[in-house]
């Protein structure tokens, strides 16, 4: 298979970068300085994650907010033109989350819908004719951190000023870019659509300024300390968003939308597991696929598990019975042995509070 190369391909490779492939794409996972360095200076400073490999279906029209209504779980009338919103897109056989979705909704009848890598295609096909993947290549930028803002600011003041969950059709030195006020590491701050003959340009200027690349290993640590769900992982075939933890990113009084009614069934019945947050003490992390036990029996399974550099100890989501409560203490299953873990409430780690600008 010919993996797909993001604009800034050559510049990752200038700096040293490891690449692996991922959704189809060859992206880097770190850069020399390392994940753990990486994943720190999100935390405490800035660093940019170079997204390519996201999708972006364009919608239009006078009837796009309608089919986009129809679509997905949430209802964009409760932010507006302007902002963006996470959302589900459900099949409607069984409510599985088909994908979890970002639409930047950047004027009256124009949306970017950004759904992961791999599901680009379904997501299309689910809003019918008209919504297309984004023809013109382009490179996505997630400036990330609690400096983000503050460093951003002293090369292009207007985007460093976008608030969060808000959209923006920008200009930098004559590029016509797009930037919201979204990312996946739990910190502020913003990710910019910019052309892809011009990405090299943004990409020197945001390090000149003083970010720090970070490869998709610091941005998954990341998101997991934040709790936040991976698609494949916490979401995917046969999960559903009840059974994520995430029942706010469906509004029942907006009308029908994919996969509504089986939905509402679960809700009237009650979800069978649902996702918990796991810490173990010590060094050796919680991974995937290892099983979690209750009482001594088989109970669920780690979705996703690491160390957290943060916290200093291992930290996992699970799917586990809803009988478990925050405050238990479970066991997991590592390599035969079983380890104690609480069950705590996510967020593993808080956001650090931005620096003023």
């Amino acid at each position: 298979m010919t993996l797909r190369t993001s604009p800034l391909d050559a510049a990752h490779r200038a700096l040293g970068a490891k690449l692996v492939e991922f959704g189809g794409w060859d992206m880097p996972l770190s850069y020399p300085s390392g994940t753990l360095a990486e994943h720190r200076a999100c935390r405490t400073d800035a660093v940019v994650f170079d997204v390519s490999h996201l999708g972006t279906v364009r919608i239009g029209g006078p009837d796009a907010l309608e089919r986009l209504q129809r679509a997905f779980t949430n209802d964009l009338n409760k932010v507006g033109p302007g902002r963006a919103q996470y959302t589900h897109l459900l099949s409607p056989n069984d409510a599985s989350v088909v994908d979890d979705i970002i639409v930047w909704w950047i004027d009256d009848e124009s949306f970017d819908v950004m759904p992961n890598a791999s599901n680009t295609s379904g997501v299309s096909n689910a809003l019918g004719e008209g919504a297309v993947d984004v023809p013109d290549p382009r490179a996505v930028l997630a400036l990330q951190g609690p400096a983000a803002r503050r460093k951003l600011h002293a090369i292009w003041p207007e985007a460093a000023a976008i608030g969060r969950f808000h959209v923006q059709r920008m200009t930098w030195n004559d590029i016509d870019c797009v930037v919201a006020g979204t990312g996946y590491t739990g910190e502020d701050g913003l990710e910019i659509a910019v052309p892809a003959e011009s990405a090299t340009q943004l990409w020197d200027a945001v390090l000149a300024a003083g970010f720090q690349p970070a490869g998709l290993g610091a941005r998954d640590t990341l998101r997991l300390e934040a709790a936040l769900p991976l698609h494949g992982h916490e979401l995917g075939q046969g999960i559903t968003t009840l059974q994520a933890g995430l029942g706010w990113v469906v509004s029942w009084d907006k009308g029908d939308f994919l996969g509504r009614d089986v939905l509402a069934k679960e809700k009237e019945d009650g979800v069978r597991r649902r996702l918990r947050a796991l810490t173990i003490e010590g060094r050796r992390p919680p991974r995937a696929d290892q099983i979690v036990l209750v009482d001594g029996a088989e109970a669920g399974v780690i979705t996703s598990g690491n160390f957290s550099p943060t916290l200093e100890k291992g930290i996992a989501l699970a799917f586990l019975p809803p009988s478990v409560e925050i405050g238990d203490t479970v066991q997991i299953d590592v390599r035969g042995e079983p380890v104690d873990a609480q069950v705590v409430k996510p967020p593993f780690v808080a956001a650090t509070p931005a620096q003023p600008l």
